[in-house]
């Protein structure tokens, strides 16, 4: 297997529409994407997003974030909060429950790994 390298622009020119997010029920939240890599148990790509909100329950993976630019507001189910932009990295777990609002178009670098978590 070799080994797969992009760049961000590349990344973006291929990007995919993603329509309006399932679940939003806070504005419109418009989404694209575009895959760098998709195996079974890891994917790896670029995410974007227009300001809005949604709920999670119970996340079925687990997703390391890098936010490239615009700013999120991420909320636990305990209701413990933090914003979240431009260079900042965070986790979320399997098994995660809680809410996305995006206060600015948001593009990160995802990896999600499909480890059968969950609760």
């Amino acid at each position: 297997m070799q080994s797969i390298k992009s760049d961000l622009e590349t990344l973006e020119s291929t990007r995919i529409d993603g329509g309006i997010r399932v679940g939003a029920d806070t504005g419109k939240p418009h989404t694209w994407y575009s895959e760098l890599f998709d195996r079974d148990d890891i994917e790896i790509g670029l995410w974007g997003c227009t300001p809005g909100g949604w709920q999670i329950d119970d996340r079925p993976d687990t997703e390391v974030v890098h936010v490239l630019r615009g700013r999120a507001r991420i909320t636990d189910h305990d209701g413990g909060s933090y914003e979240v932009g431009a260079g900042d990295i965070f986790v979320m777990p399997a098994g995660w429950s809680g809410r996305w609002d995006i206060l600015d178009d948001l593009k990160k670098l995802y990896v999600i790994i499909n480890d059968g978590g969950g609760k």
